[in-house]
């Protein structure tokens, strides 16, 4: 016991972990000032039955997140229970995930929908950049900041990640015992997809090492020049193309859920930021979540199977698997006549009492 305590003090001391690092930690919270829009300019209308406010708050990269902050107007009074919700993939915090934390807070909880890092309103440099790490961490930041108001309940906090954020939640859960249930709808695993691509077809080393040498050899240009070009998204799909990319562009480039600040509905994502995820696998350790899990998915969505086999791995009577009779993959990106929110409350309200 002595020893295990010795090699973890030496190795708590390697990382820098020591009192002076961790006083400087907490002083060093000066974050960058954000400029943020006042008006409404979500893609859903606004409720009289919440009470709606921006705020901001920095994850362990140093890095300022923005976020919409929905408190139920009418509440029994107490400490709340919270939940911190993202997604989907390239979207902003106007478009789906405000949807959800509007709903939910409607139905009692305290919740946050916010901006991944390098995306939206939020901050990081350089811009429209994805990490499995750093959005895996935006999560706990997330739970940082709730878990720190005065209103919630820092014992009944839970997280809600949509499309390829639902593989982030999961990862999230992983690593973070705080959290204490989490909801992935209609879910990506972007490490998967990005390295093996749809339904696997091109899971080889071949195919993979082909990618990285294009991506690096775009790093190269990148840095040679001083930019950061970035990839088109959602351009109107042809007559043939998969039903999935149809649904894609009638989502991300109708009024239906336009917004001019998703990298989805346009603004493209930077060419390299798929190699990261090419390296990190990011469900790797998923089995040992012991907390709550609800998986909701399209039973006629493309992306189905990431949440068959996410669910598959996971262990414990308290995950659950509900498949949506009928809807398509962006059904749950805004069909309130679809997504389940009764379920998603009765879930919330088990697991975060």
């Amino acid at each position: 016991m002595k020893r295990i305590t010795f090699l973890t003090v030496a190795f708590l001391t390697l990382l820098g972990l020591t009192k002076s690092t961790a006083q400087t930690l907490q002083s060093n919270r000066n974050m960058e000032e954000l400029k943020l829009t006042e008006e409404w300019d979500k893609t859903f209308p606004k409720s009289d039955k919440v009470n709606h406010s921006k705020v901001t708050f920095i994850n362990r990269y140093g890095i300022t997140l923005a976020a919409d902050l929905y408190v139920p107007k009418t509440t029994a009074g107490g400490k709340l229970p919270a939940i911190a919700i993202s997604g989907p993939f390239g979207a902003v915090k106007e478009q789906s995930s405000g949807l959800y934390a509007q709903t939910l807070a409607e139905r009692g909880f305290l919740t946050i929908a916010f901006d991944p890092s390098f995306t939206g309103e939020s901050g990081g440099q350089p811009r429209n950049v994805a990490s499995p790490d750093i959005n895996t961490e935006d999560f706990s930041a997330a739970v940082d900041y709730l878990a720190t108001r005065p209103d919630v309940d820092a014992e009944r906090i839970g997280i809600l990640g949509i499309c390829g954020w639902g593989g982030f939640s999961i990862n999230a859960a992983a690593n973070d015992t705080r959290i204490k249930a989490t909801v992935a709808s209609t879910m990506y695993n972007i490490s998967r997809v990005m390295a093996n691509s749809y339904y696997d077809a091109a899971d080889n080393a071949d195919a993979r090492y082909k990618m990285r040498k294009e991506l690096n050899a775009r790093r190269t240009e990148d840095y040679r020049t001083g930019t950061y070009p970035h990839t088109v998204m959602n351009q109107e799909p042809a007559d043939d193309a998969p039903q999935f990319m149809k649904d894609y562009y009638d989502y991300y480039k109708t009024e239906r859920g336009y917004h001019p600040r998703s990298i989805n509905s346009g603004l493209g994502w930077n060419n390299t930021s798929s190699l990261a995820f090419l390296n990190a696998p990011i469900l790797a350790y998923s089995d040992e979540i012991r907390s709550a899990v609800l998986l909701i998915h399209g039973e006629k969505a493309h992306s189905r199977y990431f949440s068959e086999d996410a669910f598959k791995k996971l262990k414990g009577n308290n995950k659950k698997l509900m498949i949506i009779p009928g809807a398509v993959h962006t059904d749950l990106y805004d069909r309130t006549d679809i997504i389940p929110f009764d379920k998603i409350e009765r879930f919330f309200k088990e697991y975060l009492k």
